[in-house]
């Protein structure tokens, strides 16, 4: 998913509003404390984050770089910086002056987005540090290498790899935009590799991927690229890609992506020093959120919500994700039916394609002005929320509840 940053920087940053001076309360707390109506809460778990941040970067056999684009939310990067996230992956210069407005300058960027404004690229070098950048084409490794005047000294360039969509492999293909195919890589790696201090390559096996094999058969291509290409290389990137779990949906154990790397890195390691680095997005922030939506009217198995595709529900929409869902009903009322059944929901702009099919599992007797919390919701959600129609208030609260669902070794 390709975002504008400058949308997101304005929409998220001015909208997260938490008081970090009290206790952690629960959902259930907040919600008969604040009965919210059209404002849709978005409830953290700084914990939840955290010791997803410390499972990667004490279990992957190399650098984790957190992809902002996903939620660059600021609560996200700094509770992700105390997790020990110290490298991002940024694809705009709002991304990168994100990064350096939050963190201190030790924060190391890695510039990802393969296709570069010279303004750009001359802007997160200078300006702000940046030696790191992605490529696909040899015309971007000559636009990169004519702004970069010191690039002997510590310029970094990765050529991104073109990976083909392989049945039962990602849920979201991200095969079609970008990624040089094999001749061509061959051809940038022999090119780049007099110029630059860090010559490696990077790739991209699609989101949501619930084979682990991928990235073994990616790396297997990694090794016949610079195998024809004759160059020494000094760092692969693995990309993101790592999944989560959803309802009907339970990925591979994290620990079995790892090892499906180091089993496809051993080979190109015995032969050159290669550092190891991924992208995970979703696998390190989608647990960490929930949102609280009210039920504005029930039309059979319809429900009229007050956050939809155009709000913080844009995978719900346009890629039918299912979200797990749990019911609230505040105390003094009655308790909600014991039968689950499958219900749809519109979100509450006026276009009649602000539909989200699910189908999604809540009580049979649910109504007009009970709260659903929606879980999984920490990635691509207030990253991609617009202002169309003027719902969009958004505001986040912190609380000590686990996920809502849980994914094998998290």
């Amino acid at each position: 998913m390709e975002l504008n940053s400058s949308k997101i920087l304005n929409t998220v940053v001015s909208t997260s509003t938490v008081d970090t001076t009290q206790p952690l309360e629960t959902v259930d707390t907040i919600v008969a404390k604040r009965r919210p109506s059209t404002v849709t809460l978005c409830c953290f778990r700084p914990l939840t984050l955290k010791a997803t941040a410390i499972k990667f970067t004490q279990t992957f056999p190399g650098r984790v770089l957190y992809a902002v684009k996903v939620n660059p939310d600021p609560i996200i990067i700094r509770n992700l910086w105390e997790g020990g996230i110290c490298a991002f992956d940024c694809a705009s210069q709002n991304e990168i002056k994100l990064i350096r407005t939050l963190l201190p300058t030790s924060a190391k960027i890695y510039y990802m987005h393969p296709v570069k404004s010279e303004q750009s690229i001359r802007e997160a070098y200078y300006s702000y540090n940046v030696t790191d950048f992605s490529l696909d084409t040899i015309k971007e490794c000559h636009k990169i290498l004519s702004v970069v005047v010191e690039k002997e000294n510590n310029l970094g360039l990765y050529v991104r790899l073109a990976l083909s969509s392989t049945p039962g492999g990602a849920m979201v293909d991200l095969s079609a935009k970008f990624g040089a195919e094999m001749q061509e890589a061959v051809e940038i790696l022999r090119y780049a590799r007099p110029f630059v201090k860090k010559l490696g390559i990077c790739f991209h096996v699609g989101s949501q991927c619930m084979n682990p094999l991928m990235y073994k058969n990616a790396l297997d291509l990694c090794r016949i690229v610079i195998e024809e290409a004759d160059v020494s290389i000094d760092i692969i990137d693995v990309g993101g890609g790592f999944p989560m779990s959803y309802p009907d949906i339970t990925p591979p154990s994290l620990d079995m992506y790892f090892a499906a790397i180091k089993e496809g890195i051993q080979d190109l390691q015995s032969k050159h020093q290669i550092e190891l680095l991924c992208e995970p997005g979703r696998a390190l922030v989608a647990a960490s959120m929930s949102l609280i939506v009210k039920v504005e009217d029930r039309r059979d198995h319809i429900l009229h919500i007050t956050d939809g595709m155009h709000g913080n529900l844009y995978d719900a929409g346009v890629f039918k994700w299912r979200y797990p869902t749990r019911l609230i009903r505040l105390n003094g009322v009655s308790e909600p039916s014991s039968n689950i059944e499958n219900f749809s929901f519109f979100g509450p702009t006026c276009n009649s394609r602000d539909f989200m099919p699910g189908p999604f599992l809540l009580p049979a007797d649910v109504a007009t002005n009970d709260w659903i919390e929606i879980g999984q919701t920490g990635s691509y959600t207030t990253s991609l929320r617009s202002q169309f129609n003027g719902f969009h208030d958004t505001e986040i609260v912190e609380v000590s509840d686990p996920p809502l669902i849980q994914t094998p070794g998290h």
